[in-house]
C-alpha cells in the first residue's frame, strides 16, 4: 500500500527562488484620477462640516464687514448640519438634518439661508436670542424692556418716524426656535425687522476670519484687514 497522499496540496508558501508574479502597475491617469477624488472628497467633507468661505456683497455689515471681504465661516460652532442638496445647486430633496444643536450667543455674526429665498445666505448679527421680547424706539433696541448697549451699530440717518419697523418696531416676542437678526449698517440693512424671527435650523455657521479683502473702487488689497477677526 502506497504512504503517498491521494490528492496533493498546493504548497502554502512559495517556494524559496520562485518569482511572484507581478502586480499590474496603476497608470498615470488612474494615479491622477484617484487623487483628484480624494482631494475633492475631503474638500467637500471639510465644506460641509468644519469650515466655509463666503463673501461680502453689499454694505449691510460696514463698518464691521466691508464689501469685498472674504470670510471664514465655521460651520460647527452650533451643531453638526447635514444638508440635503443636489451637489453645486440650492436646491433641496428634503429638510436638512441638524444634531447637538446650539443657541448663537448675542453679539454673533452669522451666516443663514434667507427665509425668503433659501437660494441666497445673508450675514448678520445676532440680537435678540429666543423667548426674549424685541423691540425698537427712534432706533434704540430694547431686550425685555432694557436698553441693548451696540457699539458695533452703525446709524447714517437720524431717527424717523416715517420709516416703519427700521426706526420702530412694536414689541416682538421671539419664538423659542429663532433669533433677532441686523445688519451693524441699521439704515442698509434688510433684516429682522423687515422679515421677522430667523429659525435656528437656517443657520450655516459662525462668522471667523477674513482671509481676503478687495477694494474694487480703488483697485487694491485690503492688506490692513487680512487674517482679522470679524469681532475686533
Amino acid at each position: 500500500m502506497s504512504n503517498k497522499p491521494e490528492h496533493s496540496e498546493e504548497p502554502a508558501v512559495t517556494p524559496a527562488g520562485a518569482v511572484k508574479p507581478a502586480k499590474p502597475k496603476k497608470t498615470a491617469f488612474r494615479e491622477y484620477t484617484e487623487a483628484f477624488l480624494i482631494a475633492l472628497a475631503l474638500a467637500l467633507l471639510i465644506r460641509t462640516f468644519i469650515i466655509q468661505a463666503f463673501k461680502i456683497p453689499s454694505g449691510s455689515m460696514e463698518p464691521t464687514l466691508l464689501v469685498g471681504d472674504h470670510l471664514l465661516v465655521s460651520k460647527f460652532s452650533y451643531g453638526v448640519h447635514i444638508p440635503n442638496e443636489i451637489l453645486f445647486t440650492s436646491i433641496q430633496l428634503f429638510p436638512d438634518y441638524h444634531f447637538f444643536t446650539s443657541v448663537p450667543e448675542r453679539g454673533d455674526i452669522v451666516v443663514f439661508k434667507f427665509p425668503e429665498d433659501p437660494a441666497k445666505d445673508f450675514i448678520k448679527r445676532v440680537v435678540g436670542l429666543p423667548g426674549e421680547t424685541v423691540q425698537i424706539i427712534q432706533q434704540r433696541v430694547y431686550i425685555n424692556d432694557k436698553l441693548l448697549k451696540e457699539p458695533y451699530a452703525n446709524h447714517s440717518q437720524p431717527p424717523s418716524m416715517d420709516s416703519g419697523a427700521r426706526d420702530n418696531m412694536p414689541p416682538l416676542r421671539i419664538p423659542e426656535d429663532s433669533i433677532f437678526v441686523m445688519g451693524d449698517n441699521r439704515e442698509n440693512s434688510h433684516d429682522s425687522r423687515m422679515w421677522g424671527s430667523l429659525q435656528l435650523s437656517k443657520l450655516r455657521g459662525k462668522a471667523q476670519w477674513i482671509y481676503w479683502s478687495w477694494d474694487t473702487p480703488h483697485s487694491r488689497v485690503r492688506t490692513e484687514r487680512l487674517g482679522n477677526s470679524v469681532y475686533r
